[in-house]
């Protein structure tokens, strides 16, 4: 039984291989994915959850190495949306439960041009428990906007990771084939 198993794995392991399908991330670090996510710059954010995201952003894109915005072809512009509500009422309008939701539009915008070459959103929400303590409350908050802004960050660079391999990233896309006439 465990060798028919294998062999299924390995058979379909093979079919899987021949349908096109390629890592997104091929060449690590030299790769075509990572060459455009490294030249790409976060431009500020407004508030602390701003804050939150742009650092994980930063992490995700390794934008701290060459400096702040040094050299950079690319922009990311983040507007970014929180909202709590409260659901989950009792008897005496208390509220038991709340959503967290962070939503982002970003923009990656050509440095040198200004042309917008991707624009997307992305989104996220958690449900927190409303106990009886106050900071506790707060602190489920806070912890849960940390979590939502890493979850929109990965979100938001896994979107321009598929932008890139798909040719983007302002660098010019290879001209069609041209068709005979009469096609």
């Amino acid at each position: 039984m465990r060798l028919l198993l294998v062999s299924c794995l390995a058979a379909a392991s093979l079919t899987i291989g021949g349908c096109g399908l390629r890592p997104l991330y091929a060449n690590g670090s030299k790769g075509a994915v990572a060459q455009v996510l490294a030249d790409v710059d976060v431009a500020p954010i407004e508030g602390h959850n701003g804050w939150l995201v742009r650092n994980a952003l930063r992490d995700r894109l390794q934008a701290t190495q060459g400096g702040e915005g040094a050299g950079k072809r690319l922009r990311l512009d983040v507007r970014l949306e929180d909202s709590i509500t409260g659901f989950g009422v009792r008897a005496d309008d208390a509220v038991t439960r709340e959503r967290r939701t962070l939503r982002a539009r970003y923009q990656l915008v050509d440095a040198a041009s200004g042309e917008v070459l991707l624009d997307a959103t992305a989104a996220q929400d958690a449900g927190i428990d409303v106990v009886g303590s106050e900071y506790a409350t707060i602190a489920a908050e806070s912890t849960a906007l940390e979590r939502l802004a890493s979850g929109v960050a990965d979100q938001i660079v896994a979107r321009l990771a598929v932008y890139a391999n798909r040719g983007g990233g302002g660098q010019p896309a290879a001209a069609p084939a041209p068709t005979p006439a009469g096609q």
